[in-house]
């Protein structure tokens, strides 16, 4: 973002996918013949209109984002799934196609973890010696991101509380890795799991995901970014990992960009849902922001510890954790007891009048029929057979293909 941009008034969205081979299944570290294909030459980063693709870490993931600031949601589920077909139709001659949701079923990440040899290699070879990417929290992980801008350290304040108060009930709206290596792990969101620990090295760099209570730029750089730079200095003796890059916490602050982005989100098994999703948080961000629930004071209230209980009771649960904490409740003008899912209910009533029709049916089903984990694992159901897992995935990939959402 070249110039600030003042509150809500563009947005920044990024999918991640992986590469799949239809014969096997197996994830395909083929990210760069794909980038050749449409580039005609390996290049980190193709502008197609308005979506941008690049690589991420390991080979068989690709990125692909809004090509610079958007001024809506409203129209980008049909820009990314054109960009997905496009996708689709290069990789149909190497065998391959993608697959959306968080993490790949059966994926060995000791085994069919490859990183990026390419651009940025250094950076990520430097991680590898640091913790290892060849694990669930580094190789076999999907994300959605928002990048939503502040203007000032007034606007960073208001936006960063709201964030904060948020982030808990994400994975109870998008939680959508519930099976890993063939299992199912106990985990609606197996993703943030991994998430929490899979830099426990240097601890300063995720902190306790939920970030810490600060609200200006100083503060941010004091409490944050001066700590990264002294933990990271021992193993970093060339200095080549920003701060930026190095900062993992559940919403991070760029100051570079003047942006917030939020990492929690695990993508969805297609566009509609993804946009959906940043959609309805995006404007219950605004009325968090606006006041119309607590007041500013009491969203900043609220410790990075005291959130971290019910977040990570929701990466086990998801949309059906009953939340008892009847001050957190209040934050959102409910009273106890509530489940994650009834809250989002809640909030959902409250904005669905500010939200694009486009997004009601989406956000509908998953309110009703619950987050994709919880959908996948009654499709699943006591069958974890590698032939059966692999024949629920397809069905992921037609939603891909389709653009709709999968219902078990």
């Amino acid at each position: 973002m070249a110039k600030p941009y003042h509150l809500f008034e563009v947005y920044g969205i990024e999918l991640e996918y992986m590469l799949v081979n239809n014969d096997s299944f197996k994830v395909a570290p083929q990210v760069d013949e794909l980038l050749i294909k449409k580039a005609g030459e390996l290049i980190p980063d193709i502008e197609n209109g308005d979506i941008a693709w690049s690589n991420e870490l390991v080979a068989h993931v690709i990125e692909l984002k809004t090509n610079g600031p958007a001024n809506s949601t409203d129209d980008l589920s049909e820009k990314f799934h054109a960009n997905i077909l496009e996708i689709n139709e290069l990789l149909q001659p190497l065998n391959l196609q993608l697959l959306g949701s968080a993490a790949h079923p059966l994926m060995n990440p000791n085994t069919d973890t490859q990183l990026w040899k390419h651009s940025y290699s250094e950076v990520y070879a430097l991680y590898n010696t640091i913790f290892n990417c060849k694990g669930h929290g580094w190789s076999n992980v999907q994300s959605t991101h928002i990048n939503l801008p502040f203007f000032d350290d007034s606007e960073f304040e208001k936006l960063h509380a709201a964030i904060r108060i948020i982030l808990p009930l994400i994975p109870g709206l998008s939680a959508s890795s519930p099976v890993l290596e063939g299992k199912i792990t106990g985990f609606k969101d197996s993703r943030l799991e991994f998430y929490k620990t899979n830099q426990k090295e240097i601890p300063e760099l995720t902190g306790l995901v939920i970030p810490e209570q600060l609200f200006s730029k100083q503060t941010y750089h004091t409490a944050i970014f001066e700590p990264i730079k002294r933990a990271i200095g021992p193993y970093d003796k060339n200095k080549i990992l920003d701060q930026y890059f190095l900062n993992s916490r559940g919403a991070i602050a760029r100051f570079d960009r003047n942006a917030i982005e939020i990492r929690l989100i695990d993508i969805q098994e297609c566009p509609k849902a993804d946009i959906a999703i940043c959609a309805l948080i995006i404007e219950v961000l605004k009325a968090i922001v606006n006041k119309e629930f607590c007041s500013l004071q009491a969203q900043k209230s609220w410790t990075a510890q005291d959130l971290f209980v019910i977040f990570d009771a929701a990466i086990k649960q998801g949309e059906e954790l009953q939340i008892v904490n009847k001050d957190y409740l209040k934050l959102f003008g409910m009273k106890t007891p509530a489940t994650v899912q009834d809250v989002w209910k809640h909030l959902y009533q409250t904005v669905k009048s500010n939200l694009h029709p486009s997004h009601h049916d989406a956000i509908e089903l998953i309110l009703e029929e619950g987050t994709l984990a919880t959908r996948l694992l009654k499709a699943i159901g006591t069958d974890t057979s590698e032939k059966h897992i692999i024949s629920v995935y397809r069905q992921l990939q037609e939603c891909l293909k389709t653009n709709n959402l999968f219902q078990s």
